[in-house]
Order: structure tokens, then C-alpha cells, then sequence
């Protein structure tokens, strides 16, 4: 009898020894649904060293078992460090089987080398089999839960849209009152601050109307003065700006002319500076927001807003403009998602960066860029 017919008989007439070796070391949780297939594969394995010495082996046998394997550690939700683990036990258990079998350390050494090419072999087919459905499942549970993150805002936005557009009636219908109260007694005391609010709440309103599928007809693109525009926000600005104490530096090209929807850029830029006018409030003084425009090259312009109020935690900088995110005790987390939405209407990008010292938010637009001619569609991330 050769050596490998030899070391054959060998393994068959010792397997048990070997089986109860192994298992006594082998990692097996509780809760593992396939637990009673862990001897059963290892005996798959020993059939397949016999196949190997043989050279009766093919590579599909291989990969066979191994994805079967691989199969059943992912169902019994196994951890792959424990997979591994439990793999090269078995390969170092079969060494030291087949090493007290009496042959000689000479002529076990292609045998051994053998046996470690199987398992190479085998691991490698195992795990990557394991990652790969791994990763399936994940991307099936990521989908899962994108899809009804979708149809929770879908709903969401349309409950919002449909009270806040409720709303907007009596709202309207108070703030017509009030302009005639000012007509007809211009020097009512408080007026002009009741106006002004209602004002800021009638924006706060819009920019929920602008992020539903309610939202107002658009009118077209026109050609404004981007130092005009700033102006005419500052002039509305001006009594928040005074009770907040913060003091305006702009840095506004006369030169620049944009074709844009105007009062669309203007909804943007004034939550921009309102949310600057809401976080230097936690500052106790030397209060300011800059204000700043260029242009980048022929064809598209950069505005930046900053202020110097505390900075913006660096673990949600990356979130501020998904809908809902707010840092704000009362905050709505509506605002940053629909000036995105406007700026990528028109063709454009927004970003923001933070720090102790400054906080900036960075438009760049093209100065005759097409307007993408859609509604903003109800919320949807």
C-alpha cells in the first residue's frame, strides 16, 4: 500500500478521534440555526482532503461546499471572524491528525502542503461568497428603509402642505388689515413691528409651500442687479438686525447681473441671513455677518454669507440640508432643504463650512444659466 492509501485508512479508521477533538475546540454559538451541520461539514472537508491526496479533486467540489457553507454561517447570522476562526481550526486539527498517523515528516510535507492549499482554497471561496450575500443584504435592508423614509416624508410633506396652505388664508386676510390700518393711522404705535412679522411669518410659510407639490406657480426668469437685490433684503432685515445688535459688513459687485427667479434667490438669501441673525444671538457681542460676492470666471458668480457665531458641530455639517435636521429648539428643518432645492433649480451649488472663528455659506450660480423649469416636488430625500 503507497502512503496515501495509507494515510487514507489511517484518517477512516481514526475519524472519531478526530471529530471529538475538533469539536471540543470548535466555536459554536447557541442561537446558530445550522449548529447540527457543523460536524457535517467538517466531514465534507475530510472527504475532501481524501479527494485532494487522490488527485480526484476538482475546483467546482471546492467552491461548492464552500458556498454551501457560507450560506448557512450567514443565515445563523455568524460572525466572519468566528467563520475563519472555525475554518483554520479545522485545517490545523487535520494537520495534527495526519501527523500521528506514523509516516514519516518527509514524506508528510507535500501531504500537508496539500491540505493547506485546500483550505486557502475553500476560505477564500467561503468568504467571499459570505461578503458578497452580506452585502446584498444590506443594500435590501438599506433600500427597505430609504424607500419608507421616502414614504414617510411623502406623507409628511403633504400633511404639512395641506395645513400650512389652510393657514396661509386668515394669514392673508390679516395682514391686508393691517396695511389698511397703516394707511389709515400711520403712527400707531406697534404697527409697523406687527407688519413685520407677519411678514417674516408669511416667508417662514413659503418656504413650506415651496418644498410641497402645493406650491405657487412660478413666474419667469428675469435679469436683477444683485446689489439691488441685497439691498432690498437688508432693507426688510433691518429691524431683526437691529434687535439681534449685528452689524452687516456687505461686499456687494455692482457689476453683477443675474437671470434668476428673483424672488426665489431672495427667499434663499434671507433664510441664510436669518439663520446667521439666530446663531449670533449665543454670541455676547461684537455681532456680524459678511457678506461677499465675485465673480469665479465668465459665466458663473459666488456669494458668500458668513457670520462669526459658534461653529457648527463637525458630525452634522454633512446633514444641514436634509429636510428635518434642525439644531434649532424650535426649529423646523425646512429652510436649508428648499434654498438647496432652489439653487440646484437653478443650476447651481451650495456648501457651507465651519469653524470657531467663522461659519460661511457659499453659493456659486451662473449668471445666465437655464432654469430648470419644474416644481419643487413634495419632500423627498
Amino acid at each position: 500500500m503507497d502512503i496515501t492509501e495509507s494515510l487514507i485508512t489511517y484518517m477512516d479508521e481514526n475519524l472519531p478521534t478526530y471529530l471529538q477533538d475538533w469539536h471540543q475546540r470548535v466555536v459554536i454559538s447557541n442561537h446558530d440555526i445550522h449548529k447540527e451541520k457543523v460536524i457535517e461539514n467538517a466531514l465534507h472537508m475530510i472527504e475532501l482532503v481524501k479527494l485532494s491526496l487522490r488527485g480526484q479533486l476538482s475546483p467546482q467540489k471546492i467552491m461548492h461546499l464552500a458556498h454551501e457553507v457560507a450560506v448557512q454561517r450567514l443565515e445563523a447570522k455568524i460572525n466572519i471572524g468566528e467563520f475563519v476562526y472555525n475554518v483554520n481550526l479545522g485545517r490545523s486539527e487535520i494537520v495534527r491528525f495526519v501527523t500521528g498517523s506514523g509516516i514519516s515528516i518527509e514524506q508528510l510535507q507535500p501531504v500537508i502542503e496539500t491540505i493547506n492549499s485546500l483550505f486557502d482554497e475553500f476560505l477564500y471561496h467561503a468568504v467571499k461568497k459570505y461578503t458578497q450575500l452580506k452585502d446584498a443584504e444590506i443594500q435590501e435592508k438599506t433600500l427597505f428603509i430609504d424607500q419608507s423614509h421616502k414614504e414617510r416624508l411623502t406623507i409628511l410633506g403633504q400633511m404639512s402642505s395641506s395645513f400650512v396652505h389652510e393657514f396661509r388664508n386668515p394669514l392673508t386676510a390679516v395682514m391686508g388689515f393691517v396695511k389698511l390700518m397703516q394707511q389709515e393711522n400711520p403712527n400707531m404705535k406697534y404697527i409697523d413691528i406687527i407688519s413685520h412679522e407677519l411678514t417674516q411669518l408669511n416667508f417662514r410659510i413659503s418656504q413650506f409651500l415651496h418644498a410641497s407639490k402645493k406650491g405657487v406657480q412660478e413666474r419667469e426668469a428675469e435679469d436683477f442687479s444683485l446689489e439691488d437685490l441685497f439691498t432690498d433684503i437688508l432693507d426688510f432685515m433691518y429691524p431683526s438686525l437691529v434687535d439681534a445688535d449685528v452689524t452687516v459688513i456687505p461686499r456687494i459687485d455692482p457689476t453683477i447681473t443675474l437671470k434668476a427667479h428673483k424672488d426665489e434667490l431672495k427667499q434663499v438669501l434671507l433664510n441664510l441671513i436669518m439663520n446667521s441673525i439666530d446663531a449670533l444671538r449665543q454670541k455676547k457681542q461684537n455681532r456680524r455677518i459678511m457678506i461677499f460676492s465675485k465673480m469665479e470666471n465668465d459665466s458663473n458668480v459666488q456669494i458668500t454669507i458668513s457670520n462669526n457665531g459658534p461653529a457648527i458641530p463637525s458630525e452634522t455639517i454633512s446633514t444641514i440640508f436634509e429636510p428635518f435636521f434642525t439644531t434649532k429648539e424650535l426649529g423646523t428643518g425646512i429652510g436649508l432643504f428648499v434654498c438647496k432645492k432652489i439653487i440646484e433649480k437653478h443650476n447651481g451649488a451650495i456648501s457651507c463650512s465651519s469653524d470657531d472663528n467663522i461659519t460661511t455659506f457659499t453659493i456659486v450660480l451662473p449668471i445666465r444659466g437655464a432654469v430648470i423649469e419644474e416644481e419643487i416636488s413634495h419632500l423627498e430625500i
